[in-house]
């Protein structure tokens, strides 16, 4: 029984130390939980306040009726937006289209009642686009003529030499939960400021409707609403230089619906001034131009889709003028079917990927051409591709032509008169993107728009810098 006590003494002053070890480990997660709960209780604390601030914060908001940033419409635009590193070059603002192209340019809206959710909620972003050029002919390509067209004088091509091309600062910002504006104004090189866009866009109209009002770009074509650093050659494609001096913006209103069906689906009418090419001098009141369009396209599988488009154009000039004094006076028509395809392996187009373009032009301009009357039908058309055929680099061939009517014995001579020469034009590029926002060029064309053909040696470069929307489909 002794021996039985003194074991149990000598087991009991084994474990003494490792009972006291216990309890200093007990003591010290107590302090520790004790420590975490006085965090959690000045978080409580912070939280309250914080809450507090936010709800002051919006009560002032609803008494000055501060802007809030929300979403852009995407019904607001053209079936475009495919994905920025598709064409890696950045670009100007964009709607809904297949779903293979659909990126959405800002987060969902936050509810009216929450702050700005961004810095610069109150302050447009501000976006410069560098885009210069190095060209050599073998003729002047100021001197260069579009032969059976009296056509515009933006319908050229760039100087001879080093030049600034056209490089533009853009504002754009949301004004209320209901409008968002958008202010472009593009750099010449004579040195002139110009402003190519100034318009207000609706965000938030019911049954899908969208409204633009001010000066803006025509959805018309399929490249028309594209800014010039957006395009997928350096120049614009002859159809456009003859026709549509490049490109047609004016001052007016811009309607579009987008049909709720799982075909992408787009309608579009637009009243313009009527003072830009091919209109003149603002007739009917300072309701010169009218257009209407519609947009349809779809994926076809998981790596391509496609966009078609039927758009129509009408216009009245009234003395419009051409390079040569020549006058115009009369109505313009001009139809245009566009067919776009693009693919991307498993519709991922950061590697590689192809976007074919072809566009059709069937027009009449009828009038008085310096007093004497006149009617004449034109056609034009284009057919493009570009390919990236690994990370940064592409490679783009394009052909361009037009055909004109014999404006009669009259006019033999004129302008309008084609010699029978068929204008065409074949372009070759290659392209490497320093990134999403930076890109080299170096095109070539055999340009045979005049009697004497033009072989053009263009180098290209485009920078971008600060906020700027995705590109268009």
């Amino acid at each position: 029984m002794k021996r039985l006590i003194v074991l149990t003494a000598f087991a009991l002053l084994a474990l003494s130390p490792a009972r006291a070890d216990e309890n200093a480990d007990l003591a010290a997660i107590k302090a520790e939980i004790g420590a975490m709960n006085a965090k959690i209780h000045s978080l409580e604390v912070r939280l309250a306040k914080a809450e507090g601030d936010a709800r002051q914060a919006r009560a002032e908001a609803s008494r000055v009726k501060a802007p809030v940033a929300v979403a852009s419409n995407a019904a607001s635009q053209t079936a475009q937006t495919f994905d920025q590193a598709q064409t890696a070059a950045p670009a100007a603002p964009t709607p809904q289209a297949p779903a293979e192209a659909v990126t959405s340019e800002a987060a969902a809206p936050p509810p009216p009642s929450s702050p700005p959710a961004s810095n610069n909620a109150f302050n447009p972003g501000i976006a410069a686009v560098l885009n210069g050029f190095y060209v050599a002919s073998s003729r002047d390509t100021q001197k260069q003529r579009i032969l059976g067209v009296a056509a515009g004088d933006e319908s050229g091509l760039p100087l001879r030499g080093f030049s600034l091309g056209e490089s533009e600062v853009s504002l754009a910002a949301n004004i209320d939960p209901e409008l968002s504006g958008f202010l472009d104004f593009s750099m010449k090189d004579d040195n002139s400021l110009s402003v190519e866009e100034a318009y207000i866009l609706t965000k938030d109209l019911p049954y899908g409707l969208t409204v633009k009002a001010g000066r803006f770009l025509s959805g018309i074509g399929y490249l028309n609403e594209r800014h010039a650093h957006d395009w997928s050659f350096s120049d614009a494609s002859l159809p456009y230089r003859a026709f549509l001096n490049s490109q047609y913006g004016d001052d007016g209103i811009q309607v579009r619906w987008l049909a709720p069906t799982d075909q992408f689906l787009e309608f579009g009418a637009e009243a313009f001034r009527g003072d830009a090419y091919p209109a003149a001098n603002a007739q009917h009141g300072g309701q010169g131009t009218f257009t209407a369009f519609v947009h349809t396209g779809n994926d076809i599988d998981e790596s391509s889709s496609y966009l078609a488009a039927l758009s129509y154009l009408h216009s009245r000039a009234e003395n419009r003028a051409t390079g040569n004094g020549d006058l115009f006076t009369g109505n313009d028509d001009l139809g245009i079917a566009s067919l776009v395809y693009k693919w991307a392996p498993e519709g991922n187009p950061t590697v590689r990927n192809l976007t074919l373009a072809s566009e059709l032009f069937y027009g009449r301009e009828q009038g008085l051409y310096d007093g004497q009357a006149f009617g004449q039908n034109r056609f034009g058309w284009y057919a493009q591709g570009v390919y990236q055929f690994m990370p940064q680099w592409s490679v783009g061939l394009r052909y361009a032509g037009i055909d004109t009517q014999n404006p009669g014995p009259l006019l033999s001579g004129s302008p309008l008169d084609d010699l029978g020469h068929g204008p065409r034009a074949e372009t070759a590029l290659l392209e490497y993107d320093t990134s999403e926002f930076g890109r080299l060029r170096l095109q070539y064309t055999h340009d045979e728009s005049d009697l004497k053909p033009n072989d053009e040696i263009l180098l290209q470069y485009t920078v971008i810098y600060g906020p700027h929307g995705a590109h268009r489909y």
